[in-house]
């Protein structure tokens, strides 16, 4: 089954509230907040308010994807504000495991991602403790960004390993997906597609956008 997540950074910050509704109403199941910090990547995003308040006007699972330095300062926090998944960075984790060991014992959800430079084997030691593997298809701080094609071969490897092993882990990309690159990294074997701008933009509204990202898939399956 294939999953569309979208990324409120996309989104129309006067009104987030209306925005996650309206994907609650799409019939989605899940929104990323993708929380910045200006030091791990250059942008300034959302903290824990934002998802406190999303969580008091959505049913919505929040995925909370950390693209901070020290992450496990906020894991408490953010997990307090409601959030039912934590993503962290393995290049900001030197001590991954216990990261993710902490994380799942607040009772949330705990996934890993890696940055286009980073290899599959410096996550491969910690599949036992993850709920979600997320492959950045863009170099992360940014919205609108360009899908880097190289990072497919990459999801193929995650995929092989997971089979190889019987792990039944999603896997997320996150970075230039739309209606073309969608059946690219679903036929590497992603499940769960993180979208931004091809979801949330002024051409269509947030039902039309997912529906031509899933056709798009269903033709090329």
């Amino acid at each position: 089954m294939i999953v569309i997540e979208p990324s409120i950074l996309s989104a129309d910050f006067t009104r987030l509230g209306e925005q996650a509704h309206e994907a609650e109403a799409a019939g989605l199941k899940a929104i990323q907040i993708d929380i910045m910090d200006g030091r791990f990547v250059p942008n300034i995003t959302f903290g824990p308010g934002v998802v406190q308040a999303l969580r008091s006007v959505v049913t919505l699972t929040l995925d909370v994807h950390l693209m901070i330095v020290e992450p496990e300062r906020y894991l408490e926090t953010f997990a307090k504000a409601g959030a039912d998944r934590l993503i962290v960075h393995q290049e900001t984790c030197p001590h991954l495991h216990r990261t993710l060991q902490a994380i799942r014992d607040l009772g949330v959800e705990a996934g890993v991602t890696i940055n286009p430079g980073t290899p599959v084997s410096a996550i491969e030691e910690v599949f036992d403790l993850i709920d979600l593997v997320q492959v950045m298809t863009v170099n992360p701080g940014f919205g609108g960004q360009e899908f880097l094609h190289s990072q497919l071969s990459k999801i193929q490897r995650i995929r092989a390993i997971l089979m190889r092993e019987h792990r039944k882990i999603p896997i997320a990309v996150d970075g230039g997906i739309d209606a073309t690159t969608a059946p690219l990294v679903v036929e590497a074997g992603a499940t769960v597609l993180i979208a931004g701008s091809s979801v949330y933009n002024e051409y269509a509204s947030v039902k039309e956008n997912v529906n031509a990202m899933l056709s798009s898939i269903e033709r090329s399956l």
